[in-house]
C-alpha cells in the first residue's frame, strides 16, 4: 500500500512540474508577444518551434531570427526562380533590386542579430532587425508602380513582419 501511495505522489509531483513548465512557457510567450504589434504572427511563430518550451526572452529572440532567416531564403529563392522565366524589364530590374535586399538581410542583417542576441547586445541586434525589415519594405516599394503586381508580397510581409517582432523582442532585452 505504501508503494502505491508513493508511486501517486510522485506521478502527481511530475505532473505538477510538467503542467507548471508547460503553463509559464505559453505565459512568457504571451507576455513577450503582447509587446510586439504582430501578436498572433509572434505566438504562432515561437509556439512552433520546440526550442520555446525552455528558452528565456534571448532565446525567444534567437527563434524569430532564425525564423527571419528561413523566410528570408524561402523568398529569395522564389525571387531567382521568378527570375528565370520573367520577360518585363520593369518587373527585371525590381526582382534584381530585390536580390540584393535579401541577400544582405540573409548574409548581413540576420546574422548580426543572432550574434548580438547571443552577446547579450540587444542595441545591435534592435538595429539589424529593423535594417533586416527596411529592406524587406524597399524590395516592395520596388513595385511601386504596380504594388497590386508584387509576385512576392507575401513574402516581403512576412519577412517585414517577422523583422518587425524581432526587433520588438530584442528591444525587450535592452
Amino acid at each position: 500500500m505504501t508503494k502505491i501511495i508513493s508511486l501517486f505522489i510522485l506521478e502527481a509531483v511530475f505532473c505538477f512540474t510538467f503542467f507548471t513548465v508547460s503553463y509559464s512557457d505559453i505565459n512568457l510567450i504571451q507576455t513577450t508577444c503582447k509587446k510586439t504589434p504582430f501578436y498572433d504572427l509572434c505566438v504562432l511563430t515561437l509556439k512552433s518551434d520546440p526550442r520555446s518550451s525552455t528558452a528565456d526572452v534571448s532565446g525567444l529572440a534567437r527563434i524569430v531570427a532564425d525564423s527571419v532567416k528561413a523566410k528570408a531564403i524561402a523568398t529569395l529563392n522564389q525571387i531567382s526562380a521568378l527570375l528565370k522565366s520573367v520577360k518585363d524589364p520593369t518587373l527585371e530590374k525590381a526582382l534584381e533590386g530585390c536580390i540584393v535586399s535579401y541577400n544582405t538581410i540573409i548574409q548581413a542583417d540576420i546574422p548580426v542579430a543572432i550574434d548580438a542576441i547571443e552577446k547579450n547586445n540587444p542595441k545591435f541586434a534592435v538595429q539589424s532587425a529593423t535594417d533586416a525589415g527596411n529592406e524587406a519594405q524597399a524590395c516592395e516599394n520596388s513595385f511601386a508602380e504596380k504594388p497590386s503586381n508584387s509576385p512576392i508580397f507575401s513574402g516581403n510581409k512576412a519577412v517585414h513582419d517577422l523583422s518587425v517582432v524581432l526587433q520588438s523582442i530584442a528591444s525587450l532585452l535592452l
